[in-house]
């Protein structure tokens, strides 16, 4: 059965969040950012305690607005939350030095493991590397083209090598969602459309990230490693496009990537062309996309908007 956003939420706040045998589901979101901040907005209604941590002083308000409780971690040092949480979600990218947060907390969270009930950790699709446009699925074999990747696989390694730790793992395409989209550059009239033959990428609106770890919060499978896309990879000119024909304005004019102006980071990631399948969040965790493709998340998007 597969499972639409009222069921996904029902389900977590039965099964396995709110007030379930007199104890309230205690989410701590370690680097509580844009997906998280959607997962909180889910499961706050619930009846659900989320915690999520930031690294300065003036990142508490924004934390709070959301309904979430703030507590400031500068990424060293203990991490007292953590003994109060049954469910731990960490946003934090790793860098050369390896993950921050296993770095300042990986004898305390050794030491929780056997309280926490799921761990997420959100890693990113980079991990498969480059494939010429193919399909890669949860089983592919990890070969990284880019140095992010090969970051993201060493923290996945460490994350999965502390014993008896609850760890899903969460491989994320492109998000997008409210603030965070393509409308803004294409009013502006600064959006191009960078043609790359036969380049696709995949996407993911932030709702369905946030429905995908719900449901997996409600169902739990430790060691279990999930791909975060929705159903239809695409040109990267052709998103573009369709905003455009979304906002009525003229389709911004094409660029050839050799020719193209871009920042080292985002032209690096045309050197990844691969399609993800998605199959293990619908098959295992019976979610329904409620975005299966760009056309549909951009069109709410514009509509809210």
């Amino acid at each position: 059965m597969r499972l639409g956003w009222p069921l996904v939420s029902a389900l977590v706040s039965g099964a396995s969040g709110g007030h379930f045998g007199g104890m309230t589901k205690t989410l701590l979101s370690i680097g509580h950012g844009y997906s998280a901040q959607a997962l909180a907005a889910v499961l706050l209604p619930q009846g659900w305690r989320v915690i999520g941590t930031t690294r300065q002083a003036d990142g508490v308000e924004a934390i709070r607005a959301t309904g979430a409780e703030a507590v400031i971690w500068p990424g060293e040092g203990d991490l007292p939350a953590l003994g109060e949480a049954t469910h731990v979600l960490t946003s934090v990218a790793p860098n050369a030095a390896g993950d921050p947060v296993l770095a300042a907390l990986r004898a305390q969270i050794a030491e929780a493991a056997a309280h926490l009930d799921w761990v997420g950790y959100l890693s990113t699709t980079a991990v498969y590397g480059d494939h010429g446009g193919g399909w890669v699925d949860e089983t592919t074999p990890l070969t990284p083209a880019s140095q992010r990747g090969r970051w993201r696989v060493q923290a996945e390694g460490e994350w999965a090598a502390i014993p008896g730790l609850a760890l899903h793992i969460f491989r994320l395409a492109g998000i997008y969602g409210p603030g965070r989209g393509p409308f803004a550059k294409v009013r502006a009239g600064t959006a191009r459309r960078i043609i790359k033959r036969g380049q696709v990428f995949s996407r993911i609106h932030v709702d369905d990230v946030a429905q995908v770890l719900a449901a997996s919060m409600a169902r739990p499978n430790p060691g279990a490693v999930y791909n975060l896309c929705d159903d239809d990879p695409a040109p990267p000119e052709a998103v573009i496009a369709h905003a455009a024909g979304l906002l009525g304005v003229p389709v911004p004019p094409t660029v050839a990537f050799e020719e193209a102006e871009m920042t080292p980071m985002a032209r690096s990631f045309y050197g990844e062309n691969k399609r993800v399948r998605n199959d293990r969040i619908k098959d295992e965790l019976g979610v329904e996309l409620r975005y299966p493709g760009y056309r549909e998340g951009l069109g709410a998007l514009v509509n809210s908007e």
